[in-house]
């Protein structure tokens, strides 16, 4: 990551870490060794508040990985709403799953945001399950006005 973040002209990154110490003091090491500014908006963000807040602000953002105990074939291409909230609870109750993933339990793709000029549409997609994991494989997908 550092040797591509050299080439840029840029001030800062923006990233996702919200709990793991590791991911946030690698980031702020590359950012200090190049002088980035280290932007973490969701660093130490309670998670159901996190996830409450992608739906207040229209995300539209879908499961593209599942990686733990608790999760099947049906979390891939899952839409992240209240219903998906409610059964990450319950996977946070009975698996200890992260409700936000953070541990790796589960990838996501973020199809739109209000920041978002054009929203990505999926086309062709098929889920990859393997064992006791899988994955959302997008194979055409397009950009749409909103």
């Amino acid at each position: 990551m550092k040797a591509i973040l050299e080439k840029l002209n840029i001030e800062g990154i923006v990233s996702g870490a919200i709990a793991s110490d590791y991911q946030k003091t690698r980031i702020d090491r590359i950012c200090r060794d190049l002088s980035l500014e280290s932007i973490a908006p969701l660093w130490h963000k309670k998670p159901l508040n996190i996830l409450n807040e992608i739906l207040d602000l229209e995300f539209e953002v879908i499961i593209t990985g599942v990686y733990a105990n608790g999760f099947n074939k049906e979390w891939l291409g899952r839409k992240i709403d209240e219903d998906a909230i409610k059964d990450l609870i319950e996977l946070n109750r009975e698996y200890d799953v992260s409700l936000v993933g953070e541990g790796g339990e589960y990838e996501t793709l973020v199809l739109d945001a209000p920041f978002f000029k054009k929203r990505i549409k999926v086309i062709k997609a098929e889920k990859v399950w393997e064992n006791q994991s899988g994955y959302f494989l997008v194979t055409k997908a397009k950009l749409e006005n909103k």
